[in-house]
């Protein structure tokens, strides 16, 4: 299996990039998250996943380890193919995928193009553990991580429900990701 590939990168569209690894171009699909985060450097790492069909070999790339593993995860659910996943991937960061999944939040994975709500409930019922025991995505960059555990800290400390919270604060993020933490918990007082 093919699981990262290191080179020059010569052609980048937001679904897909060409690196060039020692004269062969490999053309691999992304996600708007990983399009976002490549950089137009000439060198570049990205690791992948080789997705095999009868009729096609597929490479999926990945700005970082974790988004792969998420990646993987999701495709491992009955109904969510590479095309849903790689979707799910662009509309939401892993990290809010994570957050929607381990919080039970369905509206959120229902708000990604081509997911049902039962599709939305098969993906927390089967991963639900799976996301919570996965250090390695635990892992995963947010740059309101910090507000987010602070804001949860301080709603639980007020005395409200933490899963109830988590969703509110989730979507506060999702919603506007430089909201700060004053603001965060404000809105939040007014939602719980």
């Amino acid at each position: 299996m093919i699981t990262q590939i290191v080179g020059k990168l010569i052609e980048k569209n937001p679904t897909n990039i060409v690196i060039d690894c020692q004269g062969i171009g490999y053309e691999i699909n992304v996600s708007l998250h990983t399009f976002s985060q490549i950089k137009s450097e000439e060198h570049i790492k990205v690791y992948t996943h080789l997705h095999v069909k009868e009729d096609a070999h597929t490479l999926y790339g990945f700005i970082d380890k974790e988004e792969r593993e998420v990646f993987r995860k999701l495709i491992s659910v009955s109904g969510i193919g590479t095309s849903t996943a790689r979707v799910m991937l662009s509309s939401l960061s892993p990290s809010q995928v994570i957050d929607a999944i381990t919080s039970e939040d369905a509206d959120t994975i229902q708000s990604v193009k081509g997911i049902g709500k039962k599709t939305a409930q098969r993906v927390i019922i089967d991963l639900k553990d799976k996301m919570d025991l996965s250090d390695d995505v635990k892992k995963i960059p947010n740059s309101n991580n910090t507000h987010k555990k602070e804001a949860l800290s301080a709603l639980e400390t007020l005395g409200y429900n933490r899963k109830k919270s988590e969703k509110i604060v989730s979507k506060i993020i999702a919603d506007e990701p430089s909201v700060t933490l004053e603001n965060i918990i404000k809105t939040a007082l007014k939602k719980l």
